[in-house]
């Protein structure tokens, strides 16, 4: 494949990711949750960027280890959204949409475009979901 082509592929990802991470992020914006458009959309582009520079810097190695990698560092990212209030467990959603969102990067990364879309909407789905009565996050908004 030329050179350009190749190129254009990565810019592809790269946008795909930044943009699929921004609608789970304005999805917790629109709720007013602390993490938002932004931080979501930057943890997809970064995860796609590993991704891509995992496969096309680094041809012939091990690119499952990136992607391990990846899951572990947006980990400590997620434990770090996760708060214990007053008897509560607070921040679970937030965690998790820290999580799908690096996910969704690295399908974007990958080239899994079908599967980073479907994930997307999923996520977008449930995070609109109204939360059940015998929810474990409470507080204000801002808290959570």
């Amino acid at each position: 494949m030329e050179w350009w082509l190749v190129q254009a592929e990565t810019v592809a990802r790269l946008l795909v990711a930044a943009v699929l991470g921004a609608a789970v992020g304005w999805e917790r914006e629109r709720a007013e949750k602390p993490v938002q458009l932004r931080d979501l959309l930057l943890v997809s582009l970064g995860a796609a960027l590993f991704t891509v520079v995992s496969l096309q810097g680094f041809p012939g190695s091990d690119t499952g280890r990136v992607a391990a990698q990846v899951v572990t560092g947006v980990g400590f990212l997620g434990a770090g959204a996760i708060l214990r209030l007053q008897g509560t467990v607070v921040g679970l959603t937030t965690a998790a949409s820290i999580w799908v969102s690096a996910a969704i990067g690295l399908a974007a990364g990958a080239g899994l475009y079908l599967i980073a879309f479907l994930t997307t909407a999923i996520s977008v789905i449930v995070l609109r979901l109204p939360r059940s009565s015998n929810s474990h996050e409470e507080g204000t908004p801002k808290e959570r």
